[in-house]
């Protein structure tokens, strides 16, 4: 009785890009979406919706402070909540126009993979907001319970001046280890029969061939979703289809495609 090798995947190759790039990738995302104006749009309304209802709901109910971890937390599950805007970037590629049940029900994706990829997510998620708690505690010992005290006490305070120092250090770290996590590998398993491993591992690479351009963009990333929820979610309409779109066209300059 003979057994088959069975032959290790090859994980596909990274380019090199330049500084330019990402803002090449927001040139090109904004002519798609321009291409794919409803649906996109209406992608951008559903989840700016979610997102100031779930913040009225916390501020009426007496736990506004909770309103800046549910922002961090957008930042960090915003890569899977943008797949089906990956999935309209992979059809415009092949000339087909995206619909709003294409992008709502990804089809192409594998649920499980994608599912081992959101657990990440949320383990990290839940670890900055541990870290940020552990901070905040050692900054000091009264609770502030609304966002004015909160706001007030970490500009004019010492104490809190130092805790948004150190907060800001310790969640940009996180955050962009976050990002070099899935800055490919989500829109990698959209396309491609991969595992979250093998998808993880070439995003690593791509970040790490470029890590000037990729800080670049995660900057941009962070200051354009940013502008979005200061404008009380109104921005996220366009932003978020608009970043989505970008990151899809991210992926396809940064991974060498199969022959």
């Amino acid at each position: 009785m003979t057994t088959q090798a069975v032959q290790p995947t090859r994980l596909p190759d990274v380019n090199k890009i330049s500084f330019s790039e990402p803002f090449h990738w927001l040139a090109l995302a904004w002519s798609d979406l321009r291409t794919a104006l409803v649906p996109c749009l209406i992608y951008g309304l559903g989840l700016a919706a979610v997102s100031a209802g779930l913040t009225l709901a916390l501020f009426y109910s007496g736990a506004a402070t909770w309103i800046m971890v549910l922002a961090g937390g957008f930042l960090f599950l915003a890569p899977m909540l943008a797949m089906g805007l990956y999935e309209a970037g992979r059809q415009l590629e092949t000339g087909t126009k995206p619909r709003l049940t294409d992008m709502i029900f990804v089809r192409t994706a594998s649920a499980r993979e994608l599912a081992y990829l959101g657990l990440a997510l949320l383990i990290i998620y839940f670890f900055w907001t541990r870290m940020a708690q552990v901070i905040y505690g050692l900054s000091t010992y009264k609770v502030h319970e609304t966002v004015t005290e909160l706001i007030a006490f970490a500009l004019f305070d010492p104490n809190g001046q130092s805790m948004a120092i150190t907060g800001t250090i310790v969640g940009g770290i996180i955050a962009f280890l976050l990002f070099t996590l899935v800055v490919v590998s989500a829109p990698m398993l959209l396309e491609r029969n991969s595992d979250v491993f093998s998808s993880s591992v070439t995003s690593f690479r791509a970040v790490a061939r470029n890590p000037g351009p990729m800080l670049l963009w995660a900057i941009l990333i962070t200051i354009l979703t940013i502008i979005g929820i200061a404008s009380a979610f109104v921005g996220l309409i366009i932003i978020f289809p608009w970043i989505g779109l970008a990151s899809w066209r991210a992926y396809r300059t940064l991974v060498t495609r199969p022959a």
